[in-house]
C-alpha cells in the first residue's frame, strides 16, 4: 500500500472532456494525488486550462499526446466507450493503479453486456481484474482490486436509493420502475445536433424511453433477481440528476422501516444523506443542493392504502455520479480517509 505521505503520480487520459476535466478539477485539489500528465489527442499542446478555465491558477500542465504516457502510479482512463478495453495495455498496461471512467468495465455478467451494448466483450478477461467503484454498494470488492471501473451516473442515482430496500428485504419481489431527469452534460462535451443550444434549451425530451445502458448496472448490483426498467428524461440543465422510482413494501411495513433500511446500510456512509422534511423548501432530494458536491441525498414517501413507494434521489452526475465517486472509491483502496478531498457542501442559493 502507498502510504499518504507518498503522493500517486496520476495521468489522466483523455482529460479535456468534461468526465477527464472534472477528475483532474478534483485530483489537484487532493492532498495525495500529483497530476503529471493530462492527454488529449485533439488539444495536445493547449494548456489546461485554455480548455478548463476553471482550473486557471491551478495548474500549468498542457495536454499531452495519448501516444506519449508518461509513467506513473495511477492511470485514469477518461475515454469514449470501447477504447479503454481495446487498448488497455497502450494506455494503461504498465500502471499499478487503474481507474475507468466509462462503461468498458463495469459490468462483469456478459450477458447484460451483450443485451444493452450491442454484442460480446472485447475483453472478457480483464473484467475479474476491476471492482465495480461505486462505494455505497461495493465497498469489499473496491478494497480487494486495484482496476477501479467507474460507475453510470444515472445507476449510481438509482443504486444509491434502492440498494437498501433491497438488501433489507423490505420490498416486495416485482418489477421496479426507474425516472431519471438528466442535465446536459451527461451527453459529453462534443456538441451534437440533439445537444445544440436552440433545440434543447427549454425542453424536457424523453431520449431513452427503454433499453438505457446504466439499466444493466442496476440489475447486476441489486441483491437478488430484480426486474428494472429505465427511462430518460433530458432537461436543460447542465448538471445533475433526479431519480425517482416506484416499488411496493412488503405488507405491514411502515416509513418507519424504511428509515430502518437506510441506516442499517448506510450508518457508515459519508456521501448520503436522507432527506424527508415535512417543512421548507426542499422537503426532498433536488440536485440544486448537491451540485458539485460528492453528496448523494435520497428520499421516499409512501402512499399508506396501496403499498407504494415513490424512492426518490439526488446526485450531481459529474461528481458523485462520475469523477467523485472514483476518488472516493480510491480512498477506500489505498486506506486514505473516505472523505479526502471530496468533503465540501454544496451552494445555496
Amino acid at each position: 500500500m502507498i502510504l499518504a505521505m507518498d503522493r500517486l503520480r496520476t495521468v489522466i487520459v483523455g482529460g479535456s472532456g468534461y468526465a477527464g476535466g472534472e477528475f483532474l478539477r478534483l485530483s489537484l485539489l487532493h492532498p495525495n494525488l500529483e497530476v503529471v500528465q493530462v492527454t488529449s489527442r485533439r488539444q495536445a499542446g493547449v494548456p489546461v486550462h485554455f480548455v478548463h478555465p476553471n482550473l486557471r491558477g491551478l495548474t500549468d500542465l498542457k495536454f499531452s499526446s495519448p501516444d506519449e504516457i508518461q509513467d506513473a502510479d495511477l492511470v485514469v482512463l477518461a475515454l469514449p466507450h470501447g477504447l479503454a478495453a481495446k487498448e488497455f495495455e497502450r494506455y494503461a498496461g504498465g500502471a499499478p493503479y487503474v481507474i475507468d471512467l466509462s462503461a468498458d468495465f463495469r459490468l462483469k455478467r456478459a450477458d447484460l453486456y451483450e443485451k444493452y451494448y450491442g454484442g460480446a466483450h472485447p475483453r472478457p478477461d480483464l473484467l475479474p481484474k476491476f471492482a465495480y467503484a461505486n462505494p455505497e454498494v461495493n465497498r469489499e470488492e473496491i478494497l480487494e482490486k486495484n482496476y477501479l471501473a467507474g460507475a453510470g451516473c444515472n445507476a449510481t442515482a438509482a443504486l444509491v436509493a434502492l440498494y437498501p430496500l433491497y438488501q433489507t428485504g423490505v420490498v416486495k419481489p416485482g418489477p421496479v420502475f426507474v425516472t431519471v431527469l438528466v442535465g446536459t452534460s451527461e451527453g459529453g462535451a462534443e456538441a451534437s445536433a440533439a445537444s445544440h443550444h436552440p433545440e434543447r434549451a427549454g425542453s424536457y425530451r424523453v431520449y431513452k424511453a427503454t433499453g438505457h445502458r446504466h439499466t444493466a448496472e442496476v440489475i447486476e448490483y441489486l441483491p437478488g433477481e430484480v426486474e428494472v426498467h429505465m427511462t430518460a428524461i433530458a432537461t436543460d440543465r447542465i448538471r445533475g440528476v433526479l431519480m425517482t422510482a416506484q416499488l411496493f413494501l412488503q405488507d405491514g411495513l411502515s416509513e418507519r422501516d424504511v428509515f430502518a433500511a437506510y441506516r442499517e446500510v448506510y450508518r457508515e456512509a459519508p456521501f448520503v444523506r436522507i432527506v424527508k422534511q415535512k417543512r421548507g423548501i426542499y422537503r426532498y432530494p433536488d440536485p440544486k443542493v448537491v451540485e458539485g458536491t460528492n453528496y448523494a441525498e435520497v428520499g421516499f414517501e409512501l402512499e399508506p392504502d396501496t403499498g407504494r413507494l415513490v424512492v426518490i434521489s439526488a446526485i450531481d452526475n459529474l461528481v458523485k455520479g462520475t469523477a467523485g465517486h472514483a476518488i472516493q472509491a480510491l480512498n477506500l483502496r489505498m486506506g486514505w480517509d473516505e472523505k479526502t478531498g471530496l468533503d465540501w457542501p454544496g451552494l445555496h442559493p
